[in-house]
């Protein structure tokens, strides 16, 4: 009752001496976290001052070096090259105009250093080419603008080179027939079929679109067809019907003709001739056609004339060249239908025995390589030889 009295009669405002005080900061929270920033600041404007950074702040590049070739790395380089290849033709010279000084800066201690890097590896890879196909003969290849093209080597021919197999002296003695496929290159999946399902006797030709026109013709070489490139070339009712990219015009000059060629060239390697691609317009012109036969037949190519065109100028023109050259006799699936293909056929064996050589246009219809497939086995033992195109034009030239 003693302590109760003495709480009661406590002025307001006053503890007895008994009661605990409680512990408070002479500070508030707001005014601790002030104080921190304010240590935090200064600590960063010291560094920022007086720290021996003299680039702090400034972007940093990192880039990879390639370390120059030694001259014992140029010789064993040049040991290990293939006999014919191309030796470098660049001189001290013009590789020293190819070099540039890059400075590095050591961002901590700003440190500077020269080092001298080369052009020439950065610029190979921009121009890099086109994967080369296998079985490709590398003297019979060089380099345009677009990538590699055909070309003569020391009478070396792509005609001769990429020619298929076959019994010429046998051909000689008995009626041919060849049968070339067109439009490849386009439908991996018709492609594909022609490929594998058709006789390696029977040639394979590609236009130069579609994703990866080189792979497939690669393979179509690997069976051992012979491939053709075809050349899209203007119709009458162009641009109605356009071809496609790169098209030959009877409207523009010779040299802008050539490009475009050499474009079509550069799509992929071991041809051994080039045929039309549509055309009629183009190729009963003389003034143009005669720029592209004599450009081809110095690229040591033959040509095939679809035989689409009756007054086409390409067997005058090939034939001033000294350039091996057919015209197909007409087209197998005109009417693609299982009958009307197996009739042409057996005219095409009609012709083959009246004249000694003939020679049939397909696409790659189903139904086409189908009734090509089926009328092939039994050929022979009519008395009459499927060969590859360039043998057929080989007897027919002979003959």
């Amino acid at each position: 009752m003693a302590e109760t009295a003495d709480d009661l009669s406590t002025p307001l405002g006053q503890q007895t001496a008994h009661r605990k005080r409680r512990f408070r900061l002479p500070f508030t929270g707001i005014q601790a976290l002030a104080v921190l920033l304010g240590l935090f600041l200064a600590v960063f404007a010291g560094f920022a001052i007086f720290g021996d950074n003299p680039l702090g702040g400034e972007p940093v590049v990192r880039i990879a070096l390639r370390p120059p070739a030694t001259p014992a790395d140029q010789g064993e380089k040049s040991a290990m090259a293939p006999p014919g290849a191309a030796e470098p033709a660049k001189s001290a010279t013009k590789q020293a105009a190819e070099q540039k000084t890059v400075t590095i800066i050591d961002g901590s201690s700003g440190k500077r250093q020269d080092v001298v890097i080369g052009d020439a590896a950065d610029k190979a890879e921009a121009d890099k080419a086109p994967a080369m196909m296998a079985g490709v003969e590398q003297r019979l290849l060089e380099k345009s603008r677009y990538g590699m093209i055909p070309v003569v080597f020391e009478g070396l021919k792509p005609f001769t080179v990429y020619a298929a197999e076959a019994d010429r002296a046998k051909a000689a003695k008995m009626p041919v027939v060849s049968i070339v496929v067109a439009g490849l290159g386009v439908g991996a999946a018709k492609t594909t079929d022609a490929i594998m399902k058709l006789p390696s006797a029977v040639t394979l030709a590609f236009t130069p679109y579609g994703s990866d026109p080189s792979k497939l013709a690669e393979r179509a070489r690997a069976q051992r067809h012979e491939i053709l490139l075809q050349i899209p070339m203007e119709p009458f009712d162009y641009p109605d019907n356009d071809p496609g990219p790169q098209t030959l015009l009877t409207t523009l000059s010779a040299d802008a003709n050539l490009d475009r060629l050499y474009w079509h060239l550069s799509r992929f390697q071991g041809y051994a001739g080039i045929a039309n691609f549509m055309g009629a317009r183009f190729v009963v012109t003389d003034a143009v056609m005669q720029p592209i036969i004599r450009e081809a037949a110095k690229r040591g190519l033959g040509y095939l004339d679809d035989g689409s065109a009756p007054r086409s100028t390409a067997p005058a023109l090939a034939a001033a060249q000294a350039m091996p050259f057919a015209k197909a006799d007409f087209a197998i699936d005109a009417v693609p239908t299982a009958g009307e293909i197996d009739r042409a056929l057996a005219r095409l064996e009609n012709l083959a025995k009246e004249r000694g050589t003939a020679i049939g246009v397909a696409s790659a219809l189903p139904i086409s390589i189908e009734r090509i497939g089926i009328w092939t086995k039994a050929l022979e033992s009519r008395g009459i030889m499927l060969v590859p195109l360039t043998t057929a034009m080989l007897k027919s030239k002979s003959g």
